[in-house]
């Protein structure tokens, strides 16, 4: 199978589907969207290949290869760069090893060959034959949500989850904030199963942690490290020193990101903070870490601004005025938004 009959064989504006489905995931860019989409489409045609004796027919539709297919990082370079400049053995494996940290491919290699295998994608699927169904606003409840959410959150934030570990530490902090604040606690249930795809958490801090809004974000990371001390201490009701929410997750599963229920999700949001201010009286400021392609373009028709930039890593804070959220004109900012225009 050679790589420059891809095109071909599975149309660029297939391609440019997959890719705009797929950047919806964490840590997905345009370019690894689209990079990924062609080995995928690739190794499935080569393995189709292979089986048939013959050159396959043009797909229509993606799915998993049954098992590996041996790949090498210059076949991945041509089907990465073929039609650019720049681009290199070395940049596609690069490429190769960060779709793998993002749990889109397995490599298996065996000393001299190569051999990826594609995960199982069910959004890609699901989606199509699913009914649509209402969404619903509702109070996180620690006992049916934590571990879904908790998965979620895994999933959202793929680069920085590595294992099982971090999933139950995840679901065990959010039943203890629950237990501490539940009012800043929203998701967005499903009305035919009741099942999470989305999740808010606004987080009261107390006025000693606010220093840590100040320092590089992978500081204060805690929900995916091994820090036993989570860097930030909730405010308790009625502490007239709160002045700070950080907004510690603000998720939509991928299948269901879209401009509706972006904006169901901000409306709750408003309406949450509302009732936060009755038990913070001086709550005015709102915090957020920006960690991939969709955060940045939710901040910038936001309106949030960059306080703190991550020296070593992409990750920084962001702040919006908590009077100024409320004020928001929602769906106009929704109209301008644009997602998956970072590379």
């Amino acid at each position: 199978m050679n790589p420059s009959f891809l095109n071909k064989l599975f149309p660029l504006e297939h391609q440019k589907l997959y890719a705009s489905m797929l950047q919806k995931r964490g840590g997905l860019t345009r370019r690894r969207a689209e990079c990924f989409v062609r080995l995928w489409a690739y190794l499935l045609l080569k393995q189709q290949e292979e089986l048939a004796g013959k050159l396959p027919e043009p797909l229509s539709r993606l799915e998993p290869p049954e098992g590996s297919v041996a790949c090498t990082h210059r076949e991945a370079a041509e089907l990465f760069y073929g039609d650019q400049e720049r681009g290199s053995d070395r940049a596609a494996g690069m490429m190769i090893d960060r779709l793998a940290a993002l749990g889109l491919l397995e490599k298996q290699y065996d000393g001299q060959t190569l051999c990826l295998q594609v995960q199982s994608l069910p959004e890609l699927t699901l989606l199509q034959v699913e009914a649509p169904m209402e969404l619903f606003m509702d109070d996180f409840n620690p006992r049916t949500d934590a571990i879904p959410v908790a998965h979620l959150y895994a999933r959202s934030y793929a680069e920085l989850v590595r294992d099982g570990s971090v999933i139950a530490k995840i679901a065990r902090t959010l039943r203890t904030w629950a237990q501490e604040y539940p009012v800043g606690m929203r998701v967005i249930r499903r009305s035919d199963n009741l099942n999470v795809v989305g999740i808010a958490i606004l987080f009261p801090v107390s006025s000693e942690s606010e220093f840590n809004f100040f320092q590089p974000p992978s500081r204060s990371f805690y929900l995916t490290t091994d820090n036993p001390v989570d860097p930030f201490k909730i405010a308790s009701v009625n502490d007239i020193n709160c002045t700070s929410v950080y907004i510690r997750a603000w998720i939509i599963d991928p299948p269901f990101f879209k401009a509706s229920t972006l904006y169901q999700l901000l409306e709750d949001t408003r309406t949450t903070l509302n009732r936060m201010q009755s038990d913070f009286p001086q709550l005015c400021d709102l915090y957020s870490v920006v960690l991939h392609p969709v955060h940045e373009e939710l901040r910038r028709v936001l309106g949030f601004e960059r306080i703190y930039q991550d020296t070593q890593r992409s990750y920084s804070w962001v702040y919006l005025a908590a009077d100024r959220f409320a004020n928001l004109d929602f769906k106009q900012a929704l109209a301008n938004l644009r997602i998956g225009e970072s590379s």
